[in-house]
């Protein structure tokens, strides 16, 4: 039982860098096509269903094109809650 419980708080732990880094790839500027690009949309696609979730109940904050998504603090802080519930 243990062992299973230890697995699962790897794979939340391994979830949470997924955001973390995919958060710092949206900062870096790429070009359509480029190797970060496909890096980047690949983390995306398995990051943005749970982002999404909480997308939906976050505002995005900012003006002239630069917007802030709190949506990543929202999602480590409720995988952070699954853990300490485990």
């Amino acid at each position: 039982m243990y062992r299973l419980l230890y697995y699962i708080w790897r794979l939340i732990d391994a979830y949470e860098l997924l955001i973390i880094v995919s958060v710092f790839m949206s900062w870096i500027p790429r070009s359509p096509g480029s190797v970060i690009d496909q890096i980047h949309n690949g983390l995306r696609s398995i990051v943005d269903p749970f982002l999404n979730i909480f997308r939906r109940f976050l505002p995005t904050f900012g003006t002239s094109g630069v917007s802030l998504d709190f949506s990543p603090i929202m999602a480590i802080m409720v995988l952070d809650l699954v853990k300490r519930l485990l």
